[in-house]
């Protein structure tokens, strides 16, 4: 039985639509434990609500409130009356833990939160929320604005941090010589395939300013000596004649339009024996749940862009000149959407 028949069966619809429609008090109760550093006050060992009010200059009868009520969906214990510790989902806030999530958090739940409340607008007009909040698009917004631009960019590289080892794990990258990556911020996900591949070479290749930041991570990594950076527009061009051309959870910020620029510069690019590899969540038909169907919504409000069906990629693909060639799931969430120039 899945879950969602099992919750079908032990919850009666009165329950079940309650806990959708206050689903946002989990969300912001996370949101404050996350902004206030609560995993990182507890990474040695439990400690009592009282010293971590006065830790984090809060009311502490409020705070042990907060955190009971987290500790309730597995998020924090409370080992003995008014003292907390950490649980394997908390840890996942702390800001030193491989792959966290405490910036993510923090990113979904301040302007992010503030354009799903305006959803609304997305749905009656089919343009982002987010513009209609802050008079412009997220990108343009966090070039503007530096400490959320800061949060945001730490909340990708935790959330591409375990993408990057599920494609790893899923997909054999030793037969390319160059692999490029489109879009690819800081280098996470290329990193990490240039440590299992000591073979391979590395293009990564985004906007100036943001591959200008990146050498620190990549020196980290122990990759840069395999890695050029390229600066420039995926829309006007990208680097020619790699044998790999990687694109992970670029499209989705897309509408169809922009993907076909950006597919068409990388058709350009590729070589008869290239392939193209679209890291993303692929959406299952029907009724299934999916996180990605959720997904989906909220880069309707964010970007104006969407997730897609394995029959949107192969289309899309079609209209670029390329040919779907296999869906490889991940155990991540994205898969792998892999194509060939034609």
């Amino acid at each position: 039985m899945s879950e969602r028949e099992l919750n079908a069966v032990t919850i009666p619809p009165h329950g079940a639509m309650l806990q959708v429609m206050t689903g946002y008090w989990g969300a912001q109760a996370v949101y404050i434990a996350a902004k206030l550093g609560i995993a990182d006050l507890l990474r040695d060992g439990p400690v009592s609500a009282r010293d971590l009010a006065a830790a984090t200059h809060t009311h502490t009868p409020s705070l042990q409130r907060l955190l009971r009520a987290l500790a309730s969906i597995g998020v924090f214990t409370e080992v003995v009356p008014g003292q907390f510790g950490l649980t394997p989902m908390a840890a996942l806030l702390g800001s030193a833990t491989p792959g966290s999530l405490r910036a993510l958090a923090i990113t979904y739940n301040e302007e992010l939160y503030r354009a799903w409340g305006n959803m609304l607008h997305s749905i009656q007009t089919g343009q982002p929320a987010f513009e209609h909040m802050f008079g412009m698009g997220p990108f343009a917004y966090f070039a503007q604005n530096p400490v959320p631009a800061q949060i945001f960019n730490e909340a990708m590289i935790g959330y591409t941090h375990q993408v990057a080892q599920a494609v790893v794990d899923a997909y054999n990258f030793a037969p390319f010589s160059t692999v490029v990556d489109v879009g690819g911020g800081y280098g996470t996900l290329l990193a990490a395939i240039l440590q299992h591949n000591p073979a391979t070479h590395g293009i990564l290749f985004d906007l100036p300013h943001v591959v200008a930041d990146a050498e620190p991570f990549l020196v980290a990594s122990g990759v840069a000596d395999r890695c050029l950076r390229s600066g420039g527009d995926f829309f006007a061009a990208v680097p020619a004649d790699a044998d790999c051309y990687l694109l992970s959870q670029i499209l989705h910020d897309w509408g169809d339009q922009e993907c076909m620029s950006i597919l068409t510069q990388c058709r350009r690019a590729i070589p008869k024996h290239g392939k193209l590899l679209v890291v993303e969540i692929v959406l299952p038909a029907g009724n299934e749940p999916s996180f990605g169907k959720w997904l989906d919504l909220h880069m309707l409000a964010i970007t104006g862009g969407r997730e897609r069906t394995a029959a949107e990629y192969e289309a899309l693909f079609h209209a670029a000149g390329f040919k779907l060639a296999r869906v490889i799931p991940t155990s991540a969430g994205p898969s792998i959407v892999e194509a060939i120039p034609v």
